[in-house]
């Protein structure tokens, strides 16, 4: 898939974004993202979808209507109307009958992690797929399903969930659990997830804001790392998309974050990221920027960027991190209805103010320092 195309989808007008090894999606609220983002795994994955759905015994032929609410949620069947059509350079659904036919093999491409994934893990256990109702958007009910695998099946022999991944578990211990350590724990008859830190073992609800939700995003990596191959293997999936993986970090959290996204790069997916956090456009700025105008230095000044070494190993893994490419997109709204606008420039000097201001996310901060020198100014 190139390009995904989506026309009168619940808010949206008209998006067409055209993907790079990396896509940033940007807007408010209720803008469209996420819709965007499920059909795009509806269009890849249609045929898995609707075996899924009949391997839990729901009924998937008895109308579109009702194959729209068991996917998008209760009370979200409206977003299609008959005017909706979504399309790739391949495949096109445009009418709602399509979504009753199975057109291919049962193949899952996209790896989905949701914005709501923190509700994937109750008291420190992933859910399975039947806890939710049918009320609960598919995207996170099968997310789910895929950490209670990793979780019951996919662990070391000592029941350690972190650390267990060398090259990313550094970073995530420097900037999310501080010396901490996940281990499942069997005390309470059921397996659940535990803290042992500072001669402590801290049960999962206890744990920071940060620190829970943090932990299905680690678990998602470790399987599209191939941690557990039986769950992910690594040649399973071509997509991944990651709902605003910024909810509950520290900034400095959420740059660890982009070192696995572009790690995950590296190793041939192709990953597409919606979000309110500027430090994503932050970087997608800066390394378009160093791609274009910076020749021999590419990779150092990605490094100091991230505060790491120039050790061997690390430069080896940024070796060819130039050779990808780097998009974002801004889905506005515009008398009411949402279209997407390419703002990879990112160019604060565009007389567009939606590319200069970010999407609106640099709006604010922009606004904030032009007041404070206009009255610092006056009072001198």
């Amino acid at each position: 898939m190139q390009k995904l195309k989506v026309k009168n989808l619940g808010p949206i007008k008209e998006a067409d974004v055209t993907l790079g090894d990396l896509t940033i999606l940007v807007g408010e609220q209720a803008s469209g993202k996420s819709l965007f983002l499920q059909v795009m795994k509806l269009l890849l994955d249609k045929t898995h979808i609707l075996n899924t759905l009949e391997k839990y015994n729901y009924v998937v032929n008895k109308s579109p209507e009702n194959i729209l609410t068991l996917y998008f949620g209760e009370g979200m069947s409206g977003v299609w109307t008959d005017e909706t059509c979504i399309a790739n350079m391949d495949t096109e659904i445009c009418k709602k009958s399509s979504l009753l036919e199975k057109d291919g093999m049962d193949k899952e491409s996209l790896f989905y992690i949701p914005a709501q994934r923190i509700l994937s893990i109750s008291d420190g256990r992933p859910k399975n797929f039947m806890e939710f109702d049918a009320s609960t958007p598919y995207v996170l009910r099968t997310f789910s399903e895929t950490l209670r695998l990793f979780f019951q099946s996919g662990l070391n022999a000592d029941g350690v969930v972190f650390p267990a991944h060398e090259e990313m578990d550094t970073s995530f211990d420097e900037s999310i659990f501080h010396g901490g350590r996940i281990v499942a724990d069997e005390s309470s008859g059921q397996k659940k997830m535990r803290m042992e830190i500072d001669g402590m073992s801290v049960p999962f609800m206890t744990w920071s804001a940060g620190q829970k939700e943090f932990m299905p995003l680690l678990m998602a990596f470790y399987c599209l790392y191939g941690h557990y191959s039986a769950v992910a293997p690594k040649e399973k999936y071509e997509y991944v998309v990651l709902e605003e993986p910024e909810m509950g970090l520290h900034p400095q959290a959420i740059k660890t974050i982009i070192l696995q996204v572009l790690e995950l790069i590296q190793m041939g997916y192709k990953v597409v990221i919606s979000t309110h956090s500027p430090v994503f456009l932050e970087f997608a700025w800066a390394f378009n920027l160093l791609n274009s105008h910076v020749k021999e230095e590419k990779n150092e000044a990605l490094l100091e960027m991230f505060d790491l070494s120039s050790a061997r190993s690390i430069k080896d893994k940024l070796n060819s991190i130039f050779n990808k490419s780097v998009h974002t997109y801004y889905f506005a709204r515009k008398s009411g209805k949402v279209h997407s606008l390419d703002i990879t420039s990112l160019d604060a000097g565009d007389d567009n103010p939606d590319i200069s201001e970010w999407g609106g996310i640099s709006q604010f901060a922009g606004k904030v320092s032009e007041i404070v020198a206009k009255y610092m100014s006056a009072d001198e």
